[in-house]
């Protein structure tokens, strides 16, 4: 299933947080609003309610108070919304003005209860209700005193659907203009998003131009953000050793054909030669001992080629355990003894007495097994092999030493290199004829599968592969 474009999903995103951010910030301005209007309002009410309590205090009677009623309406003058109404103790009407909507003085003890004269008049005596038509109400009823003891009702009430409506008019435009916003960012972050992400889109139609032909091709890193600078630097370092790991395997095929290409070319040779006209049974089992030593050569080979591929596996095993150093090396030296004798070549094996080391048993007789072979074709007859083990505080060093040519320093690390020699004129010759340039490599691969080391010094004196196996004991 195709994914969803991360431009609209940025756009999506951009959109969603900017209505959130406006409902959020658009609510909070609408209820402080909304309660700074009706406090306001219901403060004017009470301001009103206190003006006209304080007014009848200066009337002595009813016929006064209905003289001097101006004066108490004079209060809610210039106020469309407010009303004012006056009953008597029977609620009889005395003055009002704008009170349409506050019904008669009867429903007076339903809806609404008065202060007490002599009590403040605060925003805690509002009553809230609606009219006959559904109109939000509020109000205050106050009890006033005349001087003559007359007590009378002081009803100041607000029409609140005008403030109602300027409320609803202004949260209907706060959430118009949050969708606005909205679609504005989702539009623009559209937009955006398609800008800042162009780098990618160069980005993969570089990489789409990189193929097998041509993995030495990278990707510009110059001007792209630097947020996207450690992506680039790490595809390129990929294709770095995905051109490597083509480049060896490349040189490893042709070398391969190379080296069996000489076997099989004496075997081919040498049969023709047998095939061209009669021969003795001893010319034809000389013949078949030569082609017998051809086939081993190349089985060596193959099995060497295909232990590397078995051992570059993520799923290959080792069987680790702790091994001593002086019987291992010990028992390597016997085994090559009678060669050693018949090339002339000493073997002498030197180990410290508590040297030992965790290892696989077969992978460590094959490491050895190849660096003492790979000595003795280069040691000179009457010269001598040293295997030595060294306990280090945090490793053991295990070492092959012999006399002989050195080594030029520029090719210590490539002689580990498979198919690699460092002497080309020793390809053919007699002493290399079993070497297929594989042994050095096998011995780094099984260092590396034990997560040690080896390296090679070579002097005047004497050349010494060292292998470094860790010490978890």
């Amino acid at each position: 299933m195709r994914g969803r474009s991360l431009s609209a999903t940025l756009a999506i995103a951009f959109g969603a947080i900017t209505f959130v951010v406006f409902a959020l910030v658009g609510s909070m301005l609408y209820y402080a609003l909304e309660r700074q209007v009706m406090q306001e309002d219901d403060n004017d009410i009470v301001l009103i309610s206190r003006h006209v309590r304080r007014l009848a205090d200066e009337l002595s009677s009813v016929p006064d108070l209905r003289e001097h009623a101006a004066r108490l309406v004079s209060q809610v003058l210039g106020h469309r919304e407010m009303a004012l109404r006056i009953l008597d103790a029977d609620r009889h009407l005395l003055i009002q003005h704008n009170a349409e909507r506050l019904g008669d003085g009867a429903s007076l003890p339903v809806w609404m209860q008065r202060v007490p004269y002599g009590e403040r008049i605060t925003a805690n005596a509002l009553a809230r209700w609606q009219d006959a038509s559904g109109g939000p109400m509020h109000g205050i009823a106050s009890e006033l005193r005349l001087r003559d003891g007359t007590t009378v009702t002081a009803i100041v009430s607000r029409d609140m659907t005008y403030r109602r409506l300027l409320l609803v008019h202004y949260r209907d435009r706060l959430y118009a203009f949050g969708l606005v916003g909205m679609l504005l960012a989702f539009v623009l972050g559209w937009m955006l998003s398609s800008v800042a992400l162009r780098p990618l889109r160069e980005i993969a139609a570089s990489a789409a131009t990189i193929t097998v032909d041509r993995l030495d091709t990278r990707i510009e890193v110059q001007k792209v953000p630097s947020e996207l600078r450690a992506l680039i630097e790490s595809l390129n370092a990929m294709l770095d050793r995905l051109h490597r790991g083509f480049e060896r395997l490349s040189q490893h095929t042709a070398d391969l054909a190379h080296d069996m290409r000489t076997p099989l070319g004496n075997l081919r040779g040498a049969t023709e030669v047998a095939l061209a006209r009669e021969r003795t049974v001893d010319e034809y089992q000389t013949l078949l001992a030569s082609n017998l030593e051809e086939c081993e050569r190349l089985s060596r080979m193959i099995e060497s080629v295909l232990f590397l591929a078995r051992a570059e596996h993520p799923q290959f095993v080792t069987r680790l355990r702790v091994l001593d150093a002086n019987a291992e090396l010990t028992r390597i030296a016997q085994y090559f003894e009678g060669v050693a004798e018949e090339a002339n070549i000493r073997l002498h094996v030197e180990v410290d007495g508590t040297a030992k080391l965790q290892a696989d048993v077969e992978l460590f007789r094959r490491a050895v097994n190849n660096l003492l072979a790979n000595a003795m074709r280069y040691t000179p007859p009457g010269k001598a092999i040293v295997l030595r083990a060294t306990q280090m505080a945090k490793a053991t060093r295990i070492t092959v030493a012999n006399e002989g040519t050195a080594i030029d320093a520029a090719l210590l690390e490539r002689i580990f290199d498979r198919f690699y020699r460092a002497d080309p004129a020793r390809k053919s010759d007699s002493k290399s004829a079993g070497s297929a340039g594989l042994g050095l490599a096998i011995v780094r691969t099984i260092m590396e599968l034990h997560g040690g080391t080896v390296h090679a010094e070579s002097d005047a004196v004497s050349t010494r592969f060292i292998l470094t196996f860790p010490c978890r004991l």
